[in-house]
């Protein structure tokens, strides 16, 4: 853009803030994003503040300071940096209490930044303290910077590099005894200002969280001992209250980290074990923030001591630690449900614990701990007395939550154990509906892990289960429903029981308002359960599947139940199986074909019922899962169905071939319906082939990719069909390339490398000779070079195990001169955007699969893998923009090493994610 004028940006931002044309607005927009991109912004940015023409014009200058120090400081020259940073001190220097809050972040963010990437500026902290530290009119904006500058240490746009960020920790533990005494001075002489204190606790956090304070030198820390004043206090505002929390997890967590144990941790664990009164206070007061912040800093002391918790626990006595799980429980049984929600994943990573040391003797300390949690989820499951209908909403999620939480910690206390004692709770007098239906809730998350054998409780629940009378709460039923599906196993072992539950969820089925959908889903899971005794209930079944659109089912219970339905069929005998699958069929079939025929009103008059999609998905579930046993050169009984159906989907894939996401629906029934009958699918390969090819030369579908992968698996191995497939991967390379080598190609459209790439690999997989002999595989590996830097794990997924794919065989075979052929040509171009990608593109943990590469390339040529590498690593620049050393020689020098001499991909993983950091 051309150089704007600080009067032309004044102009933009006051139409964008008091225009209001909103296509003014717009334009604005538009435009001081643009020159917050170019060069020239760094000084017009500076004029304006100043200027300080107006509030909009200054918070947008410092905005854009910021925003050109994070994102663009590699635009300065190394000898500009002391002149920014005069500016900026200058800047800062004229902050008074009246100004505004937003330029005061804004300033310092881009103060702190700075301060990070100037290698040149040294003892940023010790300067600020002793420009400012006298100024009284400085004090909220030196600690907002204090605050800053390591809250923004691991910042991910900065990108400092391990080096640097070494250095800069090192500088900041130096100086924290004079921030400590600094802001301890503060809260001595500071005023009585609430919003002061707040900002001197978040301060200390920020430092406590970069663990620069040494924990035995701040044991006696007046800050320390204020939190727990302001904690203890039933007047603290929510500000103070929540910086205090923050500051004392903080600690705990720095302890956690450092296994640091001593005064300081006595001091934290007795102080926060005496705070038990004011979380009472809080719940009493009905002051849900404190109770929360008061709940989450026991939390954070159980899961600081978690691993002693456990570790130090001996066969007969508990660590003394145990004691604050009571603090925990406390919180549990807080009347609103969103306190227990926060201990959820402590208990979680106590049953993991637990659950890896596998010694009777040490769970039973916490057996008594985990019953009153139970006891207490129980109590927060149940629904108010006057609700009608079922579980929605929030409380829903809720639930959610609580199941996943009791089929964690269950084992600890046994599932029958917890079954026996919610069975009491159902059988006391004159109990409540809602009592019972939470208790058959709990039921039910622990139902599956009865043993089959159980013959004393679940015996007389089923039989309560099948008598519920009429008029019970919709809820008990709806949840008796569901745990019948849950006793799956156990009925297979007990068939006795089956025919009366089955009745039972048949006349379920009938039923509106959730019903039919539980039934459903129990269903499914009885007959995946018990396929043998359910091929006697095969024509019920079918009854069934033929009323399904009767049913008030939501879909994705309706496509289990055929799922279930599907399973039972795939037992019966080939002469039984065939008609019966092409009856289940023929239901989605029919409708699918008047759809695709245009014939889309008469489906039940429902809309659902004319979106071909709701069809796809049942007839995807029965290929899905009707299974047979067929044995070599056996007919398999479910291909004449199969392609006799094929017309129906050939139409629906022309019919639609403009929807995506239809097409994504009728590819995966295709998928499954090949993956059923496998080979035996041959006579439709050549003109589903043919349409596909065509298809995709006109509409780009990736999924067309993903089937022609499906096809290259189960046919590549068979006479006669390598070079058909062969043309269609060429077919597809001309529309592939067309849309990747677009601006933002490969980036925009994932979905399409993923698939591509995955349909190459099944290639070099099945028929590797004749994909290796064809011209093809040149542009294909050139594609994937360039594809290494994609950020999106999926699809760099697929392109690492294409050229893994490629290096990975028998290197004793035909295909070794070929591989060592490409190598030659594309090796060091291969290692150069692996090395990019993984310091610069790719998340740490998308390194695995780049490490997979390396190791490959290894077995070939360990020489040819430490020359490329060592030329990747000379390419990468040895500094970063503020001047600081990124990479020394002897690091350089040490990765090559590591990554050549790495024995498995875990070591080389380690070796790139360690390199990559020197640069983030």
């Amino acid at each position: 853009m051309e150089p704007p004028t600080a009067e032309a940006v004044l102009q933009g931002v006051f139409t964008l803030y008091n225009d209001p044309n909103n296509v003014e607005k717009e334009k604005a927009s538009k435009w001081l994003e643009e020159f917050q991109k170019s060069i020239h912004s760094w000084k017009i940015a500076d004029e304006l503040l100043r200027q300080k023409h107006d509030l909009n014009s200054c918070t947008f200058a410092a905005q854009t300071m910021r925003n050109k120090i994070q994102n663009s400081f590699h635009e300065l020259p190394e000898e500009a940096h002391e002149s920014l940073r005069q500016s900026l001190l200058e800047h800062l220097s004229h902050i008074t209490i009246e100004t505004k809050s937003v330029i005061v972040t804004q300033l310092s963010l881009a103060l702190a930044d700075l301060a990070l990437l100037m290698s040149s500026w040294q003892k940023p902290v010790a300067t600020l303290l002793q420009r400012f530290s006298n100024n009284v009119n400085m004090m909220y904006a030196l600690i907002e910077l204090l605050t800053l500058i390591p809250e923004e240490v691991n910042s991910r746009h900065l990108r400092l590099g391990a080096n640097r960020r070494k250095e800069i920790l090192l500088d900041l533990e130096a100086d924290s005894t004079l921030v400590g005494e600094y802001l301890t001075l503060c809260l001595v002489n500071g005023n009585e200002s609430e919003q002061l204190r707040s900002k001197i606790l978040k301060c200390f956090t920020s430092w406590v969280q970069i663990n620069a304070f040494k924990l035995p030198e701040i044991s006696d820390s007046m800050i320390i001992v204020y939190s727990f004043q302001l904690l203890s206090s039933g007047t603290t505002s929510p500000d103070l209250h929540e910086a205090a929390t923050d500051c004392l997890c903080s600690l705990l967590h720095c302890m956690e980290l450092n296994n640091s144990r001593g005064g300081l941790d006595d001091k934290l664990f007795g102080g926060i074990m005496c705070l038990e009164e004011a979380y009472n206070m809080s719940v009493a007061q009905e002051d849900l923030d404190k109770s929360m912040n008061l709940c989450r800093l026991f939390t954070v002391l159980v899961e600081s001591n978690l691993t002693r918790m456990v570790a130090l626990s001996d066969d007969e006595t508990p660590h003394y630690s145990v004691k604050s799980l009571d603090l925990v429980l406390n919180c549990v049984g807080h009347y609103d449900y969103e306190v227990a929600e926060i201990t959820f994943n402590m208990w979680y990573r106590l049953s993991e614990d637990l659950y890896h040391r596998n010694n009777y003797q040490l769970t039973s300390h916490f057996t008594p701990y985990v019953e009153r949690l139970v006891a207490a989820l129980y109590k927060h499951s149940q629904l108010d007395p006057d609700h009608d209908g079922l579980v929605s909403g929030s409380f829903n999620d809720f639930r959610f939550k609580v199941s996943e939480i009791v089929k964690d910690v269950i084992f600890i206390v046994s599932s029958i154990s917890c079954f026996k004692q919610m069975f009491i709770i159902l059988q006391s007098p004159n109990v409540s509906w809602e009592s019972s239906e939470a208790a058959l809730f709990i039921m039910q998350n622990v139902a599956r892990n009865i043993l089959p054998e159980e013959s004393e409780v679940v015996p007389k629940v089923v039989e309560a289960i099948l008598n519920l009378p009429e008029n019970c709460h919709i809820a008990i039923r709806y949840t008796s429903i569901s745990i019948l599906g849950e006793l799956c196993d156990w009925i297979d072992t007990n068939p006795e029981t089956l025919q009366p539950v089955l009745n039972f969820l048949l006349f379920a089925l009938q039923q509106k308002n959730g019903l039919a959908t539980a039934a459903a889903n129990s269903l499914q899971s009885i007959c995946s359960s018990c396929k043998k005794h359910m091929l006697g209930h095969i024509s019920g079944l079918m009854e069934i599947a033929r009323c399904l659109d009767g049913f008030d089912i939501q879909t994705e219970s309706a496509i289990g139940l055929l799922k279930g339905i599907s399973i039972i069929i795939g037992r019966l005998p080939a002469a039984q199986l065939t008609p019966a699958m092409q009856e289940l069929c023929s239901f989605q079939v029919e409708a699918l074909s008047r759809l695709t025929n245009g014939d889309d009103d008469g489906l039940d008059g429902k809309k659902s019922r004319s979106d071909p999609a709701f069809w796809l998905d049942r007839l995807a579930s029965i290929y899905r899962h009707v299974s047979p046993t067929v044995r070599n050169n056996e007919v398999n009984p479910c291909a004449f169905v199969i392609i006799n159906n094929w017309n129906v989907l050939s139409r629906a894939l022309e019919r639609y071939k403009n929807d995506s996401k239809i097409m994504e629906r009728i590819v995966r029934c295709i998928r499954y319906a090949i993956r059923c009958i496998g080979k035996q699918a041959m006579p439709i390969l050549e003109p589903l082939v043919k349409q596909i090819i065509t298809i995709y030369s006109g509409h780009n579908h990736s999924c067309l990719l993903y089937l022609g992968s499906i096809l290259v698996d189960e046919f590549a191995y068979e006479e006669g069909c390598t070079q058909g497939l062969l043309n269609m991967l060429q077919a597809f390379i001309e529309p592939t390339f067309g849309v990747l080598q677009m601006e933002n190609g490969l980036k925009n459209h994932p979905d399409m490398v993923d698939d591509f790439f995955r349909l190459a690999t099944r290639f070099i997989q099945r028929a590797p000779l004749q994909f290796l002999q064809s011209p093809l595989v040149t542009p294909i590996i050139q594609c994937g070079l360039l594809a290494c830097t994609l950020d999106h794990r999926e699809a760099n997924i697929s392109v690492m195990r294409f050229f893994c794919s490629l290096l990975r065989h028998d290197r004793a075979n035909d295909l070794e001169p070929m591989v060592q052929s490409i190598l030659a040509s594309h090796g060091e171009a291969l290692i150069m955007n692996l090395l990019y990608a993984s310091v610069f593109c790719l998340h740490s943990n998308m390194l695995l699969d780049v490490a997979e590469v390396f190791i490959e390339i290894k077995q070939h040529s360990p020489l040819q893998l430490e020359e490329h590498v060592k030329k990747a690593v000379d390419s990468l620049p040895k500094k970063n923009s503020g001047g600081s050393v990124t990479v020394t020689h002897e690091q350089m020098v040490q990765f090559v090493s590591n990554v050549v001499n790495s024995q498995t991909s875990r070591a080389t993983t380690q070796a790139l994610q360690d390199f990559a950091r020197l640069y983030r």
